[in-house]
């Protein structure tokens, strides 16, 4: 492009974030904000009743190793939850990656948001190619069993979600945006609220009344909501109080 007279400004003429995105396929990079905001926000929540806390596992855009013939062939789901299996690995250390064969337990339930460069892999509209590792689709659904697999597009808010029956994914009905899992006793759906500072959709999960999980920062929040309005009962009886006092002809501020 010609320079104009005046010049022209750089959001004009030079790429934006929509051209140079973070996340190409082939090249894993670094995470956008959704894509940091949404997973810390299904850590932030999920909590099965069912199994203690130091048996459960969540992992965010981390290798998943999953044929231990092909030992260097993974996938990378955005999130991850695996139930029934030491928090740590061998109970000390802090993962590096998830690998099947030695964990012996696959994820519960993966998520994946959708990015325009791997959407079509997402949702298993992609073949496997001649002496190339399987799809996603294909691991999450043939080798791992995964129960659960859901499919979230912030760009449309579209949530898809998908549960192994017999051998093969079926579709589940989210048009109330919710998906109940009774294997961990918790739901998935869609909650229109502020998370760190943006409103818009976020998936979030929801325990068997229907009611969201919190985080601990509205937990904290919470709590000294309480307690300011518990102070502030308390002063206006003891403003009552010292208001009858003073009728009586008695000073309370005086010892």
């Amino acid at each position: 492009m010609y320079q104009t007279d005046p010049p022209l400004s750089p959001k004009e003429v030079l790429p934006t974030m929509y051209d140079l995105p973070s996340e190409y396929p082939e090249d894993s990079g670094l995470p956008d904000e959704f894509h940091i905001f949404q997973p810390q926000l299904l850590r932030e929540t999920f909590f099965p009743p069912n199994y203690p806390v130091d048996e459960v596992f969540v992992g965010t855009d981390l290798n998943l190793y999953y044929d231990l013939r092909h030992t260097l062939w993974y996938k990378r789901p955005d999130w991850f939850a695996a139930v029934a299996v030491s928090r740590l690995y061998e109970q000390q250390n802090l993962r590096m990656s998830y690998v099947i064969w030695q964990e012996g337990v696959a994820p519960f339930v993966v998520v994946e948001l959708l990015s325009p460069g791997t959407e079509k892999e997402d949702l298993g509209q992609t073949l496997r190619e001649i002496n190339q590792p399987p799809t996603k689709w294909e691991v999450y659904e043939r080798i791992l069993r995964v129960p659960y697999y859901i499919v979230f597009d912030r760009y449309i808010d579209k949530l898809q979600a998908f549960q192994l029956v017999a051998d093969s994914y079926h579709e589940i009905d989210v048009t109330t945006s919710r998906v109940w899992m009774p294997g961990i006793q918790l739901g998935l759906g869609l909650w229109q609220g502020v998370y760190e500072g943006i409103e818009r959709l976020w998936l979030r999960w929801y325990d068997e009344t229907g009611n969201w999980i919190s985080t601990q920062l509205e937990q904290e929040r919470r709590r000294a909501e309480r307690e300011t309005r518990r102070a502030e009962r308390e002063k206006q009886r003891a403003d009552k109080l010292a208001a009858k006092l003073r009728q009586l002809g008695i000073n309370p501020d005086e010892e």
